[in-house]
């Protein structure tokens, strides 16, 4: 094999590539993380005879230019394309490439660029799509600790510092609760000037809209426990090229490297040897037409096809406690804690189900239906689903969060969606569903008042009132024992 360096447009790109006279057809990886991280990655596609190429984007590393998350990289991307099939090594497929924010630089190539510096295909794992996907759920609550964390190590930057928040919190564990959330560059001590106008996009859902005009095969790879794993199943239900391709595993935003405690031996996938693979299948037009894929049903070591969602059944727990409580953001309920106090004022409405008379898998999206009263002009109603094991853990299983406005004092009845779920749940194992005023620090603290929850500075308390008897969950449940797909042949026939 044989590797170079050089600069595309101020560009630092490495190539990789095969071993032969050539010409190859080439994988492009645009990354901000450095490009040195991916050498591996790119020696196991020269390997198997891709021209590997690997760029850091712009402002990053050892690229020139100002770095600006989301705003260059349909621009720099096509570039990189029209560069690559200039080159004498390459016969003109390309394949974009990429996970996260490199997954990002790859679809917009895939979809903003000029048709004739678009890819020949797309993969496309845990894709951070945009500001706004990244900083928002869906219902507009800001995503605070995950971004913050991004922000820390990434943001305003050349370089990264992946220890940058947590070394921040060491030093002050409430740091995130100081107002306003504004001002948390100051608290890092690091100038972050785009950390303020990250806030400011509320425009989800640009890309998932242009996907349905693509023109070229997908394969979209995510993790039932990624925070983006709506967005990665939105892209692929929308994608309107030739054929669409979606891997959902019981993984983390690290993919394989981050397994949940639901993962099995079957859910040990080589994800490079199956991109190869696709790959190979979509440059030579040998994929099926349509969306096709697999899904693992966690806890049970096995694979489900792709859009094998069950039946919507409702479930009716019973109260705990907590049909009135005060959502106190001096005290708010922890995302990172399942423990559920018993002693003093409650912070949250607590119902569980009876133990499950048999297994359940259940596979499809999850959603909690209310009747319930705030007494602030504005309230987030975050709700939590744990699994409760006959062995006595507590295992997170979904949350959703969503935030209303509405006449003081008036009860209202609205959906919580919860995300998907794709899990067997054992014999004996009752469902605890928590309804709260917060789940921070993974999101912000509303502020009660109506006002910006990133700009507030004070919050108030919120009163709450539930009505038991009108909450009901829905679960999707597989009618019976599901028959095991292999999730190489879902993702390449």
């Amino acid at each position: 094999m044989t590797a170079f360096s050089t600069a595309v447009d101020g560009l630092a790109t490495d190539v990789q590539l095969p071993a032969g006279d050539g010409p190859f057809p080439a994988v492009l990886i645009r990354t901000p993380y450095d490009r040195a991280r991916h050498r591996a990655e790119a020696c196991g596609w020269a390997r198997r005879g891709f021209a590997a190429v690997v760029q850091d984007v712009r402002g990053r590393f050892a690229s020139s230019g100002e770095w600006h998350p989301y705003t260059n990289e349909a621009a720099d991307g096509a570039a990189t394309v029209r560069w690559i099939r200039k080159q004498t090594w390459g016969d003109g497929r390309l394949v974009a490439v990429g996970a996260s924010y490199a997954a990002h630089c790859a679809l917009v190539l895939a979809l903003d660029a000029p048709r004739d510096a678009r890819p020949d295909a797309v993969i496309a794992a845990v894709p951070a799509l945009g500001l706004a996907e990244t900083a928002r759920e869906a219902s507009g609550v800001e995503r605070l600790r995950p971004r913050a964390g991004w922000w820390a190590a990434h943001g305003d930057r050349r370089d990264s510092d992946e220890s940058a928040l947590d070394e921040a919190l060491a030093m002050d564990p409430g740091l995130f609760t100081h107002l306003p959330l504004t001002a948390l560059p100051e608290r890092l001590g690091r100038s972050l000037p785009s950390w303020a106008d990250l806030w400011r996009h509320h425009d989800r859902g640009r890309l998932v809209t242009r996907a349905a005009h693509a023109g070229l095969p997908l394969l979209a790879v995510g993790g039932h426990h990624d925070h983006f794993t709506d967005d990665t199943v939105a892209l692929w239900r929308t994608w309107g090229g030739p054929s669409a391709r979606l891997l959902l595993g019981p993984w983390g935003h690290a993919l394989r490297s981050a397994p949940g405690p639901d993962a099995g031996p079957a859910h040990r996938l080589n994800l490079g040897e199956l991109y190869v693979r696709w790959a190979c299948r979509a440059l030579s037009g040998e994929l099926a037409p349509g969306r096709h894929g697999a899904l693992a049903l966690g806890g049970a070591d096995l694979w489900l096809p792709a859009g094998a969602d069950g039946e919507p059944r409702t479930q009716r727990p019973r109260l705990l406690h907590g049909p009135a409580f005060t959502a106190d953001p001096d005290r708010p309920v922890r995302s990172d804690d399942l423990t559920v106090p018993t002693d003093g004022p409650p912070d949250r409405c607590v119902l569980v189900t009876p133990p499950l008379p048999r297994p359940l898998d259940v596979a499809g999206p999850v959603g909690a239906r209310l009747r319930a009263t705030a007494y602030t002009p504005s309230a987030d109603w975050a709700a939590r689903l744990v699994a409760l094991t006959p062995g006595g853990d507590a295992e997170r299983l979904a949350v959703g969060v969503v935030r209303r406005a509405g006449p003081v004092g008036r009860a209202a009845e609205f959906t919580i969606g919860l995300g998907r779920l794709t899990r067997r749940l054992r014999a004996g194992t009752r469902l605890r569903l928590e309804i709260a005023g917060h789940h921070f620090p993974a999101h912000a603290r509303n502020p009660h008042t109506g006002g910006d929850p990133v700009t507030a500075h004070r919050l108030l308390a919120s009163r709450r009132e539930v009505d038991p008897a009108a909450v009901a969950l829905t679960l999707h449940v597989l009618p019976s024992r599901p028959t095991p797909t292999d999730p190489a042949e879902e993702i390449l026939r």
